[in-house]
């Protein structure tokens, strides 16, 4: 019987190597702050990046993040809107001008996530 920690290697010209394998891992949607949140992680926190991926965790981790910064950036693009006054009544009299506001709140908003959830 084997137990989870246990190492197995195996013997190549007389060396042995250890037998190492990463566990599968559900497949999750790729989407942008999953794969800014990866790059992060790949170049400015190598420890973490490397404890998930070699727990497993790493996709679950990815994809909660991606979840988590989609739904801040939805939220806080609507309250900026609101604080705004950018409301339908815009939409309806000046389209174009309504679209110019609610893209700069969506830029901002992203701004904030970015740096506060994928950058942390």
């Amino acid at each position: 019987m084997k137990h989870q920690n246990e190492i197995t290697y195996t013997e190549r010209d007389g060396i042995f190597y250890p037998d190492l394998s990463i566990p599968e891992q559900t497949d999750y949607h790729i989407g942008k702050y999953r794969q800014m949140r990866l790059d992060f992680l790949k170049k400015h926190r190598r420890g973490t990046y490397t404890t998930l991926l070699t727990e497993g965790r790493l996709l679950a981790h990815l994809s909660a993040i991606d979840q988590e910064a989609r739904l801040q950036v939805e939220f806080l693009t609507e309250a900026l809107a609101k604080q705004r006054g950018i409301d339908e009544n815009l939409k309806a009299t000046d389209q174009l001008h309504w679209v110019q506001e609610m893209n700069n709140c969506k830029a901002q908003a992203e701004e904030i996530v970015i740096r506060e959830v994928v950058y942390q």
